[in-house]
């Protein structure tokens, strides 16, 4: 059953400072939804939120029928949850296929016992498991880097290790947090047309980003974070000339 992540009258204080305030916002499965703001508009905190890393001042957060607000970000995970973060956070010295690797952990049926003995049935899920991670390699390009050090990548190739590793857990809401930041047009496009792909294949996808120009060409939806309240929503045509946005990132 598809499942839409719901914020309602989300706020979160740090003493007398508002970080969310009164945050109503909506991420349908299927569906590319944008997330943008200024710096320090108060974007990554919302995503630790919503991820349970940071608890709620007040409000609610659900995903289907469940309620979220008060479980711990491994619960949380459990339900379908990914994301990636803004600054790089892989094995360095790991290679990136053993970095991927990783990402399909939740996925393992067999117990630490069967894999220790070389049981069958663990020998055959390994199988697997590598069948797909080779899969994703392929699907993002990266398939002649599978036994390379992560350390020894570009930036914008370790950006895509780390996203392969949010996609290997199959989640029904990936959050991608600068997924394009220091990537140049071409590249950022290339990894658009994945993240399209994903929602097309029913996943639901909250792409955080400062690049307005590629939001605007992979989202369906835009939300605009401003001082920790939303300050506009809706298509991108219809928020790109929204003059709310305008003066946010103008400073009018």
């Amino acid at each position: 059953m598809s499942k839409s992540l719901i914020l309602d009258s989300v706020c979160k204080n740090f003493g007398g400072v508002v970080a969310a305030q009164d945050v109503h916002m909506e991420v349908p499965a299927g569906r590319v939804t944008g997330l943008i703001g200024p710096n320090g508009a108060g974007k990554t905190t919302l995503v630790n939120l919503i991820t349970g890393m940071l608890p709620l001042t007040s409000g609610s957060i659900r995903f289907g029928d469940d309620e979220t607000s008060d479980l711990s970000a491994h619960e949380i995970s459990r339900l379908g949850f990914a994301r990636t973060f803004q600054n790089i956070r892989l094995l360095k010295e790991a290679t990136v296929l053993e970095n991927l690797l990783i990402g399909f952990h939740q996925r393992e049926t067999s117990s630490f016992l069967s894999c220790l003995l070389g049981l069958p049935s663990s020998m055959e899920e390994t199988r697997r498991t590598k069948q797909e991670a080779m899969g994703l390699l392929q699907r993002f390009d990266m398939t002649r880097f599978a036994d390379f050090p992560a350390s020894g990548l570009a930036y914008g190739h370790q950006r895509r290790v780390e996203m392969m590793r949010a996609v290997a857990s199959q989640p029904a809401l990936l959050m991608l947090d600068e997924p394009v930041a220091g990537m140049n047009d071409v590249e950022a496009q290339e990894l658009g047309e994945i993240f399209k792909s994903l929602s097309q294949q029913g996943m639901g996808i909250l792409l955080i980003e400062h690049n307005i120009r590629f939001v605007t060409q992979i989202c369906e939806y835009l939300y605009v974070l401003d001082g920790g309240r939303i300050i506009a929503q809706g298509t991108p045509q219809e928020v790109v000339t929204n003059p709310a946005v305008i003066a946010a990132y103008l400073g009018n």
